[in-house]
């Protein structure tokens, strides 16, 4: 079995789900695919059957999955190609959402960044491939759409989104006292001392300003992003393979590349190795953290679940899938000082923090010339607009979108044919402030 087909099938579980990718290496255009009509996974019967078609099967192993338009189904259908884990609601009721729909914010006009026509929302939500899309405003539930496959009662695929999760957690356990951000890596995991991240420090980490040979350039047979994947993948590996077999190992071989703490360097393995660094210290796997600090206290409609490797352990750079609404719950808490269902899940402190933000002359370096003057902290992407609005960010146009002045929350899900948000933020970006500003203005 060759190496590189291998690696392919196993993306998923590994660097393809993994962060924003929204540097200029990745502005592409999806002019190549089918706009989101034609390629809608509903309308295409993509899996309907018993057995389904042979030319509407989708397979994890073979990466069909991964092929555009089969991609449209896939990322709301994870748990039916691959191992996963829960990440349990708990048993108690789900605290409900105020609904309060609104008929006027699909024909809100914006300016797209680098055009000069105005579209309206809802032709924005159909260019970038829209999946579901939640909008809250003070709580209430003022908008809710959903495309394709996926239902209110679905899960999908967050990429990066999950890498957030797993900040906020780091976060949580610092304003604990239980995690210390600043020492070392290899305090913590004494097996990554003799790696990149043993000499970096947990706040390094959880600001991706370590110094680490990890190439996630595609189109290089040799970039760590493929040892990455063939480590995550659940699959048997071939006779002859002898690289890494699980995230663990694969992080303990990662290499230093310069100086930490000078620069912000959007790394997805930061996140595996914070995820590490968080079950050492709480004696539980990120999925289970996740359940018991936030999830069953934020009174979810769902569980959780996330992808893991051929050991069982949870993908924290970008395995978690989750249900639309759900996810907004979760950025309201964030607007809420951290306090939701009647009780306070996040001290004030850390959501301070993360609004706050870290170094803008640190993040400028990376280089993401649609973001000017951001920041990142704790994994959170960070405004600094005038709202001081804050996101997470996910590959193919995942996003969960916090203003606090506008007291607006957008959360999203998508499957855009290309990952670089390069080729979404210009019809997202001011489309959430556009309706902020809306809002804002209509009571």
């Amino acid at each position: 079995m060759a190496l590189r087909p291998l690696l392919l099938a196993g993306m998923v579980c590994s660097s393809l789900l993994l962060g924003t990718m929204s540097a200029p290496a990745a502005a592409t255009t999806s002019g190549a695919f089918p706009d989101a009509q034609a390629s809608d996974p509903a309308r295409l019967g993509w899996m309907v059957g018993a057995p389904p078609p042979a030319d509407r099967q989708i397979r994890f192993e073979d990466g069909s999955y991964f092929r555009f338009p089969q991609w449209r189904w896939s990322v709301a259908n994870f748990r039916q190609l691959m191992p996963t884990v829960n990440v349990s609601r708990g048993l108690t009721p789900a605290v409900p959402l105020k609904a309060r729909q609104r008929n006027d914010i699909d024909v809100l006009t914006f300016v797209p960044l680098g055009r000069e026509q105005p579209m309206t929302w809802a032709q924005s939500l159909q260019e970038n491939y829209t999946d579901g899309i939640v909008i809250l405003h003070r709580g209430e539930l003022v908008y809710e759409r959903y495309f394709g496959v996926l239902k209110p009662e679905g899960q999908h695929g967050a990429m990066s989104v999950t890498k957030t999760f797993v900040g906020t957690l780091a976060a949580l356990l610092v304003a604990e006292g239980t995690l210390d951000p600043g020492r070392k890596v290899a305090d913590y995991v004494p097996e990554l001392a003799q790696s990149a991240f043993g000499s970096a420090t947990v706040r390094q980490l959880m600001d991706m300003t370590t110094a680490i040979r990890f190439s996630e350039d595609y189109a290089d047979p040799k970039a760590e992003v493929w040892a990455h994947a063939a480590a995550g993948n659940p699959l048997p590996k071939p006779a002859d393979y002898q690289g890494p077999r699980t995230y663990y190992e694969f992080l303990a071989t990662v290499q230093q590349a310069g100086q930490h703490g000078e620069a912000f360097h959007y790394r997805t393995a930061n996140s595996d190795a914070l995820g590490w660094v968080l079950a050492r210290v709480s004696g539980r796997s990120v999925a289970q953290l996740l359940s018991e600090r936030i999830w069953q206290k934020l009174g979810a409609e769902q569980d959780a679940y996330m992808s893991v490797d051929s050991i069982g352990t949870p993908f924290a750079g970008g395995g978690l899938n989750l249900g639309l609404r759900d996810l907004a719950r979760f950025g309201e808490m964030l607007r809420n000082q951290g306090r939701y269902n009647g009780q306070q899940i996040l001290p004030e402190s850390v959501v301070a923090d993360i609004r706050r933000g870290g170094s803008t002359a640190d993040f400028a370096q990376a280089g993401y010339t649609q973001l000017s003057g951001w920041s990142y902290r704790n994994m959170w992407w960070v405004t600094h607009n005038p709202h001081g609005a804050f996101m997470a960010r996910g590959v193919h146009g995942q996003a969960l979108y916090v203003d606090p002045v506008a007291e607006m929350v957008i959360a999203r899900f998508a499957s855009h044919p290309v990952a670089g948000n390069t080729a979404i933020d210009p019809t997202s970006l001011p489309a959430y402030e556009a309706v902020a500003k809306h809002l804002m203005r209509r009571n």
